[in-house]
């Protein structure tokens, strides 16, 4: 589905026909770009896009069919970026991605997008509000693009750590349940995270070192400061990862150590039973001949022994920590 097409020259944003091949007509005979968006177009909506641009048809099926890697290729006078968008659901902490497939050509830009992510309206309102920048052509709408995402990359991970944060301090703190299972879900999503900024360092490094491609010098500078951009990110997600690591395997420490607490525990008031256990086994084998039986303080004799002999074991076990 098509969702927005506009002709630009000299960085303006131009009246001109709503059939999208009469602008094409008009960017070229006059000057200028044309910049259109489209939202998970089907087969036959993408056709007169890729005949009229002369798209290559490996490129044409990734943009219709999607679930691709970030990655950039280059067919001729045509250069094909893919990046994966993200959208965090902070109230579910739950992570879900897009993609964004550019085409990249001499008077004309060409974006697909697929599934969910930050819309790209605003990133095409805020760049008309900079014609001098605007003016560079499609390239400079590659890196308004790219920009706007990596900065929502890193949004997502401060989101992210913040939720890190409060599940190291839940594991640490005095509460005696066990956070495994929320900590390997929010791992899962750091992981889903890292398969969206990784990627992009190799093709964001070809963007502002390879010559190969058709770029204004003056632009170069814009995608090395958004590979800076990106670089943090990276560093944040792999941090945030190795962190949740070892957030894991502390819960799962603090679990053996409470289960080792309990054993001590129950292992302390078995031994109180055994001093009143053994004296009354003693005294119940029923021998003939136990003189202290007959003696007259025999009963409360025994019971004030057994009675000192587990308050002695009470204090020692708790002095010891074990109660």
């Amino acid at each position: 589905m098509l969702v927005d097409c506009a002709w630009y020259r000299d960085g303006v944003r131009q009246a001109g026909p709503s059939d999208f091949s009469d602008l094409v007509d008009l960017a070229r005979d006059q000057g200028g770009f044309v910049w259109a968006g489209f939202s998970a177009p089907n087969e036959i909506e993408f056709a007169d896009v890729a005949t009229e641009f002369n798209l290559h048809p490996l490129a044409v099926e990734d943009a219709v069919h999607a679930h691709q890697r970030p990655k950039i290729e280059n067919y001729g006078s045509i250069t094909f970026v893919v990046l994966r968008t993200i959208l965090y659901e902070e109230s579910t902490s739950q992570i879900s991605t897009g993609e964004l497939m550019c085409f990249i050509g001499d008077s004309f830009v060409v974006i697909v997008r697929h599934g969910e992510g930050s819309p790209l309206a605003s990133v095409r309102r805020d760049l008309e509000q900079r014609p001098t920048h605007l003016v560079e052509g499609p390239f400079a709408v590659l890196h308004a693009v790219i920009d706007r995402v990596i900065d929502s990359y890193v949004e997502i991970g401060t989101l992210l750590a913040d939720d890190v944060g409060v599940l190291e301090r839940e594991v640490f703190g005095t509460d005696r349940k066990s956070w495994s299972q929320e900590i390997y879900l929010l791992k899962r999503e750091v992981i889903e995270f890292r398969h969206s900024v990784d990627p992009l360092a190799l093709p964001l490094d070809r963007l502002s070192t390879d010559f190969t491609l058709q770029i204004p010098e003056v632009i170069r500078p814009f995608f090395r400061d958004t590979s800076d951009h990106l670089a943090r990110a990276a560093d944040l997600a792999s941090g945030l990862d190795a962190l949740l690591s070892s957030v894991l395997n502390a819960d799962l420490s603090q679990v053996q150590v409470r289960q080792n607490e309990d054993m001590r525990k129950i292992t302390a008031w078995v031994a109180l039973g055994v001093a009143p256990t053994m004296v009354a086994g003693i005294y119940g084998m029923n021998f003939d001949h136990m003189p202290e039986l007959r003696w007259a303080y025999s009963y409360p004799t025994v019971l004030a022994c057994v009675g000192l002999l587990t308050i002695f074991l009470v204090r020692k076990f708790k002095k010891s920590g074990w109660l």
